[in-house]
C-alpha cells in the first residue's frame, strides 16, 4: 500500500481514501473558460462526493508545432489559477517545464506536476522539491514503471517526502501509445500514490501532423480498468467544446458527458475500497 499524500483536511490521497479527480481543461485558453469549467466540475464533484483538483496549463511548451497556441504564460496563467482557488475554493495545479518557473508556480498551486517527457531532468525535480509542494510526476511514455524508483529517490534526496506518481501509457510502436496496467501496482509500490492518466492515455502523439490526436472515446473504459485495478486519483482533462478546443481536444472528455463518465467509475472505487 502506498504511504499517504495529504493536500488538505478533506483531500488526502493513497491509503484506502477514495480516489481524487484532478481535472480541467488542457491549457488556459481564457479566465471565461476556465471558470466555466472549474464551476462545472465543482457542481458535479460535489453531487457524487469525489474531491477535485483544479487543473489547466499556464505553457504547453511541449506542443507539436511551433506554430501552435501554448497558453498565456506563468505570470498570467498563475494569477487565473489563484482566481480560481479563490472563487470556487479548490486546491490547483498545473505543469512546470523549467527549473525557473518552480518557485513562482509553488507560491500558487497546491501541487506541481512535472510532464512526462522531463521525468528525468533531475534539476527540475530537484527545484520542484524545494518548494515544499506536493511534487506530481508524469511517467515518461518511454519509462518502465519500475524505473520511476530513480525520480522518486532524486525528489526526497531533495526534500520532497510528497509525492504522487502518474501514469500516462506507453509508447508501442509509432504515434500510438498503450497502458500496461500492472504498472500501476508497481509504481504503488514504490510508496508513492497513483494517479492515471485517463486523456493523455488515448493520445496519438502527432497523429494529426502538426498537432495531436486521440481517441476519447476508451477514456471511460480505460478509466473502470484503472479503477478495478485500485488508484489513488484520476486525471481526466475536460472541455466544454473539445472538437474546438486549442489543445488536446481529440482525447479530452465532453464536460456535458463528465458525470456519467465518473459515476461507474466512483462505484468501482467504492467496491475496491470498501
Amino acid at each position: 500500500m502506498s504511504n499517504i499524500v495529504k493536500l488538505n483536511e478533506e483531500i488526502k490521497f493513497g491509503g484506502n481514501n477514495p480516489f481524487v479527480l484532478i481535472s480541467g481543461p488542457c491549457m488556459i485558453e481564457s479566465e471565461e473558460l476556465v471558470f466555466q469549467t472549474a464551476s462545472a466540475i465543482q457542481e458535479i464533484t460535489s453531487k457524487l462526493n469525489i474531491p477535485f483538483v483544479f487543473k489547466a496549463s499556464f505553457d504547453k511548451a511541449n506542443r507539436s508545432s511551433i506554430y501552435s497556441d501554448r497558453g498565456p504564460g506563468i505570470e498570467k496563467g498563475l494569477e487565473i489559477l489563484a482566481k480560481v482557488k479563490e472563487t470556487f475554493g479548490v486546491p490547483v495545479t498545473s505543469d512546470i517545464h523549467d527549473a525557473s518557473q518552480a518557485e513562482l508556480a509553488g507560491e500558487v498551486l497546491d501541487i506541481i506536476q512535472i510532464p512526462a517527457f522531463l521525468c528525468r531532468q533531475t534539476d527540475l525535480l530537484v527545484a520542484a522539491a524545494k518548494t515544499g509542494k506536493i511534487i506530481n510526476v508524469k511517467k515518461g511514455q518511454f519509462l518502465a514503471p519500475w524505473d520511476m524508483k530513480n525520480v522518486v529517490v532524486k525528489l526526497k534526496e531533495s526534500g520532497c517526502e510528497q509525492i504522487l506518481l502518474t501514469e500516462r501509457g506507453s509508447t508501442f510502436g509509432y504515434n500510438n501509445l498503450v497502458v500496461d496496467m500492472r504498472s500501476l501496482p508497481t509504481m504503488r509500490e514504490l510508496g508513492a500514490p497513483v494517479v492515471f492518466d485517463a486523456t493523455h492515455s488515448v493520445q496519438i502523439p502527432g497523429g494529426n501532423g502538426t498537432s495531436t490526436g486521440g481517441k476519447r472515446e476508451f477514456v471511460p473504459y480505460l478509466s473502470r480498468a484503472a479503477m478495478a485495478v485500485g488508484v489513488d486519483a484520476l486525471f481526466a482533462e475536460v472541455h466544454p467544446d473539445p472538437d474546438k478546443a486549442l489543445s488536446d481536444g481529440p482525447n479530452m472528455i465532453k464536460l456535458h458527458e463528465l458525470e456519467e463518465v465518473l459515476k461507474p467509475i466512483k462505484a468501482i472505487d467504492d467496491i475496491i475500497k470498501g
